[in-house]
């Protein structure tokens, strides 16, 4: 049975999920043009990867437990990876006539965070007893 705070959780993860679908589809519509040889925009690769990066961290800011906690993890897993497409199309695309044989293969190890020290999430406020009130 699935709680009230694991319910929202879900329903954020679908809600990021949708989005992702639709960032997706224009991944693989940019992937078709790179592959035929086109000339794709910079540009287009740099907006495609600031929204996915916005829905990774949407996802950061969901609070999740047992079966919520997995959809988010398996989400993020598909947005790094739609990422590091779009990385090596932008780096096919710069140089389209590179022999991909002999490309090299730049991947990102990704980090996650838990609320406080590198996280986009503030760590709870600490009261100390020796604080000076002025």
């Amino acid at each position: 049975m699935m709680d009230e705070s694991m319910m929202r959780a879900c329903e954020a993860v679908v809600r990021v999920r949708s989005e992702v679908d639709k960032l997706s589809a224009k991944v693989c519509e940019l992937e078709k043009s790179v592959l035929a040889g086109k000339k794709v925009e910079d540009k287009e690769f740099v907006v495609l990867t600031e929204l996915l990066m916005v829905q990774l961290l949407k996802l950061d800011g969901i609070e999740a437990e047992g079966e919520a906690r997995a959809q988010r993890k398996a989400e993020v897993r598909r947005v790094q990876n739609l990422v590091e497409t779009l990385d090596k199309l932008k780096a096919r695309n710069a140089n389209p006539f590179s022999d991909s044989a002999k490309s090299v293969s730049v991947s990102t190890e990704w980090e996650t965070f838990e609320n406080g020290v590198g996280s986009l999430n503030a760590p709870p406020a600490r009261f100390s007893s020796t604080q000076n009130d002025t």
